[in-house]
């Protein structure tokens, strides 16, 4: 029995005997499925290829990422927190080296997941740990291994921890996730619901990112309202250099702006 992740998305399933038929989170019209199909591998044999690197991007937060990059190749975001640390959304790889410096951190109180891209290896880290999982219930259909680790908030915003805020915004999923921190003016880890760009002075959103499904102006209207209420002056994307580390807010709004210009009839 072993639980087999899909080489596309990275997104873990229960033990089995055999591979799931498919994956359903690739099948979805917001991913895809490789050139070639569908293709699976396990974390031991992940293991035997990868490994995770550490960045500290401020003072307590630090990146973890895999080398080389596996699946989506999102890096995953450590905050240090005094009543217990958070990772904010997640990774495949959880090899004995991470296991050991985080720990030596302080472990991890909570994990927290912008969208079920970014589910992967959720479990696992989880269990090491003795960590609550926290999704919003909008994408509980999309959860592919069920755990008793797992808390499903409700609503528009969910307070995780003192000055860390989970904040729902739909569109990617509709159970779209953003956690504000507020250190030093204020941080916006975004994932891909707010997505930075490679450009760095600007922002978008998509439904779908790999297959170019844009969003209608209501949604990205709907999703700037749901973080207006919050101050920021650096948004986190998924990638390790997917960061606007001033003026966020004011590029945020800009960003807006330059959709709903070109999403126009």
């Amino acid at each position: 029995m072993q639980t087999f992740l899909c080489a596309t998305c990275g997104t873990q399933f229960p033990p089995s005997a055999t591979p799931p038929a498919a994956c359903p989170i690739c099948v979805d019209e917001r991913q895809y499925v490789a050139t070639g199909g569908q293709r699976w591998t396990t974390p031991a044999a992940l293991h035997r290829t990868h490994m995770n690197a550490w960045r500290r991007h401020e003072p307590d937060l630090f990146g973890i990422g895999t080398t080389p990059g596996f699946a989506i190749a999102q890096r995953a975001l450590l905050i240090r927190a005094p009543g217990g640390n958070i990772l904010w959304d997640c990774i495949s790889v959880l090899d004995d080296a991470t296991i050991e410096l985080v720990k030596a951190m302080g472990g991890i109180r909570a994990i927290a997941i912008s969208h079920p891209h970014y589910y992967s290896a959720m479990v696992d880290w989880a269990h090491a740990f003795g960590a609550e999982i926290w999704l919003h219930e909008g994408d509980r259909e999309h959860v592919m291994r069920p755990d008793p680790a797992i808390r499903y908030w409700s609503g528009a915003t969910h307070a995780l921890a003192p000055g860390i805020t989970l904040i729902n915004a739909p569109g990617h999923f509709d159970g779209g996730t953003m956690l504000h921190w507020e250190r030093d003016g204020g941080a916006l880890l975004s994932g891909d619901i707010i997505q930075v760009v490679p450009d760095r002075r600007y922002v978008s959103f998509m439904r779908s990112y790999p297959n170019l499904i844009p969003l209608p102006a209501r949604t990205v209207r709907a999703i700037a309202a749901a973080v207006e209420p919050f101050a920021f002056t650096r948004i986190y994307g998924a990638w390790w250099d997917r960061v606007i580390d001033h003026d966020a807010k004011p590029r945020l709004a800009q960003s807006v702006a330059r959709y709903l210009k070109w999403i126009a009839d």
